[in-house]
């Protein structure tokens, strides 16, 4: 025998060999440890982006883009050439007005734009990817190491201007090509046996963000979203349609949970894919906030390399369903494209973008509630569309040319937009600077309720004659004399005119000596009728008050 083996002829070694019990009793009763509780989640977002971009033609080709609105409504495979479908011979040419408006929205970003950006081959296959490869940018991402301020969260879990902000970073903002679609019913709705491969979105251009896991609550996350939509549309580099898919969102999400021992755990990182609102991005989220720390109890599964896994998000349920476990980057076989050199961006280009940047949607947000005493809300509504925007702006400037106090002509403009102007809008269907009244003709009107020329009624029918095209620069003082909408002055007319009231009504006027101060709404209709609607309703309101006793 070799020496330390166990040798079973020695009645010694077999008399100190442990002697296993023979039944589960002779271990005595049996006590599980118990499962660790937790006693706090706390929650990590990180977030990616698509932009597709509002060029005119494709990434890497003529042929037109799918997300340009004069194409929406284009019949499917029709916005194809050789270089979409990866035709034999076909090699593609690099869309300069894609590289400057993905360069705009990274400098919003605040990041920096790299001096030399390269593209590579990401190769994967899904029917609607001709290539079988899809042209994007791995190593030198065009935009990357950036940050950008987002308001904090108030009531309601809006957005608040007057808290403190809270800094997002962003990894980096590279450029790619979208790929196609499947449609799984034919055009019209009309039901199908098969799946129709449609190629007009294959090649689009499209800017992929990604910020660092900075998020730590659903709020945040869509804050961002929307400020970011509202940035993108404010450069004129994406319609930001939802619905059309020219903004998806996908969030990385995990939860890091505090056990009662001490320990701290990390869940796995899930990635919800292909999000195209504000409320199943928020709504996604918080499914998963409340999902994770039950599916750790159950499978203890924690953060570690190969652990990611992609869901999708079914809107009617509200749940979040598995679909894949994630690839990582080696999986896509990432290589430089033979094709494309790579891109110099030379300081004199960065420049001349960087100069035609705008002043930014949340700039001018804070600014309207710092200087214009705004509310958040109003603040919000303003900046949402870039064109209702200028015309707020244009309104405010005319009207101070015409005497308004600064303060005042902000007021009055966001007053008449948000609410004179965006009633109309709704109605019609269309923004508030379409409606055909011009920024200086509502300058005009803000200016006669101002002088208390008009009152806010004839204010607001004036308006709404202006927005016809039959008065297109017509003056609103001359529309507002013409219709005899001018408040009287006449001090002895408005005088015998609430006398006269007061005595047709003289059971008002006795509740309003009694103190029902409700009542002098009967006496001021009167003299308002009285006047022709020519007299000022809060300076008569206020005179009768006085005569009555209650002034």
């Amino acid at each position: 025998m070799f020496p330390g083996c166990f040798n079973p002829h020695s009645v010694e070694q077999r008399r100190q060999r442990p002697r296993w019990p023979r039944s589960w009793q002779d271990l005595g009763p049996y006590h599980p440890a118990p499962m660790p509780q937790i006693t706090s989640v706390q929650l990590k977002v990180g977030l990616e982006i698509h932009v597709e971009l509002a060029t005119r033609s494709k990434m890497f080709a003529a042929a037109p883009s799918a997300a340009h609105p004069d194409h929406y409504d284009a019949q499917p495979n029709s916005l194809i050439d050789p270089v979409v479908l990866a035709l034999p011979g076909a090699l593609p040419v690099v869309n300069r007005a894609a590289v400057e408006m993905a360069m705009m929205v990274g400098l919003a970003l605040g990041c920096s734009i790299a001096p030399v950006t390269r593209w590579d081959r990401k190769s994967y296959f899904y029917p609607d990817l001709p290539k079988n490869y899809q042209i994007s940018q791995y190593r030198l991402p065009l935009c990357f190491d950036g940050a950008v301020d987002i308001p904090g969260i108030g009531e309601g879990g809006r957005p608040d201007p007057s808290l403190p902000t809270r800094r997002i970073g962003i990894i980096r903002a590279h450029l790619e090509e979208d790929a196609g679609k499947l449609l799984h019913e034919a055009p019209g709705g009309r039901a199908i046996d098969h799946s129709v491969v449609d190629y007009n979105r294959a090649g689009t251009p499209l800017l992929e963000i990604v910020t660092q896991p900075d998020f730590t609550t659903a709020e945040e996350v869509v804050a961002f979203a929307q400020q970011l939509r509202s940035t993108c549309r404010f450069l004129g580099v994406t319609e930001g349609i939802m619905q059309r898919g020219h903004m998806r969102f996908e969030p990385n999400i995990n939860c890091v949970l505090t056990l009662d021992d001490g320990r701290r755990v990390v869940t796995p990182i899930v990635e919800v894919k292909n999000l195209n609102s504000f409320k199943s991005l928020r709504g996604a989220i918080e499914f998963e906030f409340r999902e994770q720390p039950r599916r750790w109890l159950e499978d203890g599964r924690e953060h570690a390399p190969g652990a990611k896994s992609t869901r999708g998000w079914d809107d009617v349920k509200g749940v979040t369903f598995p679909q894949r476990e994630k690839e990582e980057a080696h999986d896509y076989r990432y290589f430089p494209d033979p094709d494309l050199l790579p891109l110099s961006i030379p300081d004199a280009w960065r420049d001349r973008v960087a100069a035609a940047l705008p002043e930014l949607p949340a700039a001018r947000q804070r600014r309207y509630v710092e200087s214009f005493a705004l509310s958040a809300k109003e603040a919000a509504a303003l900046v949402e569309e870039r064109d209702v925007c200028l015309f707020f702006e244009s309104a405010y400037e005319h009207a101070k040319r015409l005497g308004v106090t600064d303060t005042r002509a902000a007021r009055q403009a966001a007053n008449f937009v948000l609410q004179n102007g965006m009633k109309r809008a709704n109605e019609r269907g269309v923004l508030v600077s379409e409606l055909g009244i011009s920024a200086e003709q509502v300058a005009g009107i803000i200016a006669l309720r101002e002088e208390g020329k008009v009152s806010s009624t004839a204010a607001d029918e004036l308006f709404g004659l202006l927005c016809d095209p039959a008065h297109a620069g017509a003056d609103p003082a001359k529309i507002a004399q013409d219709r005899g909408m001018i408040i009287v002055r006449d001090e002895g007319a408005i005088e015998a005119w609430m006398d006269e009231a007061i005595a047709a009504n003289a059971g008002a006027a006795a509740d309003v000596r009694a103190g029902k101060l409700q009542a002098v709404g009967r006496i001021v209709g009167a003299v308002m009728k009285l006047s022709g609607g020519a007299a000022d309703a809060a300076a008569v309101r206020k005179r009768i008050l006085e005569k009555l006793g209650q002034g």
